[in-house]
């Protein structure tokens, strides 16, 4: 992420007369406050395809498909900047993991934007080119729908006051009223709601202030109603903690597989958790990214390579843990009962051997069309790592030795 001071003083120095000539570009803003509030997001992921909306007038600055402190994609894969901040570090919430509860604080100092403050800041990165749209969070504050209609107007005022098109990606707010949510879906290209947890029951276990079903679950589902009858370009997402609840890996799969089916997200995200200094949690173990890594695994074999969710459980353990290595190893070894043959192979089939991926499998059904496939380089260059294909493939009869002497 880039240097917050930085982004602080270029807001500082940048001038608006291409915006707004009237506006006041001598204008200090206060750096301590642009750095805690960008420091205070660095939890939200956000690292995902941003939004297929096009900008077609001439009246209007910012581009949602330009290239370029955080990133997003656009479909066609080029990286978009974004300016990540929180609107205010202060929050009524007692989330026991959070430096911003109201336990705790934020080292004692609660820093809060006005919408026109946070807008002449986003400008001002803008017109210094380091970024193309916003990522935008908050605390509670004392009153979620009163900070939720500052973040809107904050994003109105972008949009219509100053023109700007660029890509806007707004939390939304715990329990927050619908109107709030009906309105902000009209001004951005993404909506997200953190489900923080897998359950009512694990939620218990990090907050006493939120009610999972009520303040959650049910905003996400008015969201994925509204998305379908007026739109939202980038859809919504959402997000959880690994391992601050105390649940296993195969909890917070079932929960993807809701957020997925039943509140049609666009990405679930997964964040291990990070103890932090004077917060209720900050004795709890570290997680291990390793077990972020596995669940954005199985998220990858469930949404982009289709498998069942009855063959991504073989991976987990007796204890509902994700084994250390690559699941889609573990998954392999309970349904591959042969080796596969990739001039007879199916797709699907295929798709079932680690190291093939859906690029190299489509590649592969499509070059033995023409001709057999006889060598192991031709597969590489489809785009197979053999490395971990090779265990369980058949090529000209020749395979290699037994599959456990591979894999223990």
């Amino acid at each position: 992420m880039t240097n917050l001071e930085k982004i602080a003083r270029l807001a500082e120095e940048s001038k608006y007369d291409v915006v707004r000539p009237e506006m006041d570009s001598k204008r200090e803003f206060d750096l301590q406050k642009v750095s805690a509030l960008g420091e205070g997001t660095k939890h939200d992921v956000c690292a995902s395809t941003a939004t297929p909306r096009m900008v077609d007038s001439l009246d209007r600055i910012g581009t949602v498909s330009s290239a370029g402190i955080c990133h997003s994609f656009t479909p066609d894969g080029r990286c978009v900047s974004l300016f990540k901040t929180l609107y205010t570090n202060g929050c009524s919430q007692d989330c026991r993991y959070c430096p911003n509860s109201a336990s705790c604080g934020a080292d004692g100092k609660t820093f809060s934007y006005t919408p026109e403050e946070l807008a002449k800041v986003t400008l001002s990165l803008y017109q210094s080119n380091y970024v193309e749209g916003l990522f935008l969070s908050s605390g509670m504050g004392k009153d979620e729908d009163m900070v939720m209609e500052e973040l809107i107007e904050t994003v109105r005022l972008l949009r219509e006051d100053y023109k700007f098109e660029g890509y806007i990606h707004l939390k939304v707010l715990p329990g927050t009223s619908k109107d709030y949510i009906k309105r902000s879906i009209g001004l951005v290209d993404r909506l997200s709601l953190n489900i923080e947890t897998c359950s009512e029951s694990r939620m218990q276990e990090l907050t006493t202030t939120k009610d999972y079903r009520y303040d959650i679950l049910k905003r996400q589902r008015y969201i994925r109603d509204l998305k379908k009858r007026i739109g939202l370009p980038a859809g919504h997402t959402t997000q959880t903690i690994v391992g601050a609840s105390g649940e296993n890996d195969k909890e917070i799969f079932e929960s993807m597989l809701r957020e997925y089916r039943r509140m049609e997200v666009k990405r679930m995200y997964y964040s291990a958790f990070t103890p932090v200094e004077e917060t209720s949690f900050e004795e709890k173990e570290n997680v291990s990214t390793k077990r972020e890594h596995r669940l954005y695994q199985t998220d990858w074999l469930f949404r982009i390579y289709e498998f069942e969710p009855k063959e991504i459980n073989l991976a987990f353990d007796e204890d509902g843990f994700l084994p250390e290595k690559d699941p889609k190893i573990e998954i392999a070894r309970h349904v591959l009962d042969e080796s596969v043959d990739p001039n007879e192979a199916s797709k699907e089939r295929l798709l079932r051997v680690p190291g093939i991926g859906p690029k190299s499998a489509s590649r592969i059904v499509k070059a033995r069309q023409e001709e057999k496939i006889t060598k192991r380089r031709e597969l590489a260059k489809f785009g197979v790592v053999l490395k971990r294909a090779r265990p369980f493939l058949k090529l000209n009869g020749w395979k290699d030795t037994t599959l456990d002497r591979w894999l223990t």
